[in-house]
């Protein structure tokens, strides 16, 4: 099975980006959350921006099929004005 990975904000419904391996989508996750919650990409692309956040959750496709078919989600990284959380599925960040 051909797979592939988004990196998907679940709050608003876009795609931050696409993935060959499920550890890069984690790399990529692990940028993010160095990156202040109110600075690009992080600041929330709506009008209440200052109280919302984002929600990014990595969601595995088939890409065998044709439309490619979600596999499994994991839930990735929540950031916001009250900070960084990282999901359950999460490998532990480095610090």
């Amino acid at each position: 099975m051909t797979r592939n990975f988004i990196i998907e904000d679940q709050h608003h419904a876009e795609q931050i980006g696409e993935f060959s391996t499920l550890q890069d989508a984690w790399d990529a996750l692990q940028r993010l959350s160095s990156i202040a919650w109110d600075a690009h990409p992080n600041v929330a692309p709506c009008r209440d921006w200052p109280t919302c956040g984002r929600d990014y959750e990595i969601i595995e496709y088939d890409t065998g099929a044709t439309p490619w078919v979600p596999v499994r989600r994991h839930a990735g990284l929540t950031v916001s004005a009250a900070g960084i959380a990282w999901g359950p599925d999460a490998p532990r960040p480095e610090t």
